[in-house]
């Protein structure tokens, strides 16, 4: 038990293995009875385009298909 808290106390105590923390984008909100900050992850927008982007573009599809024998008639 001795071992694995000092080898856990060591694990702690080690520097990072150069993994810089990526910068978050910092906004400010004040109003005159409210302070907001708010931190958003960079990677956030990567995340955000991996699950938005396929059933947008699909929806797309759609409604072009919709609207293609719609152009078509005059």
């Amino acid at each position: 038990m001795n071992q694995r808290k000092d080898t856990y106390r060591a694990a702690l105590q080690r520097e990072p293995d150069g993994a810089a923390p990526r910068p978050a984008k910092v906004t400010h909100l004040h109003t005159r009875y409210v302070r907001v900050t708010i931190e958003l992850d960079p990677a956030l927008q990567c995340e955000l385009t991996r699950w938005v982007e396929p059933p947008l573009s699909a929806l797309l599809r759609v409604g072009a298909a919709v609207l293609q024998p719609l152009r078509s008639t005059p």
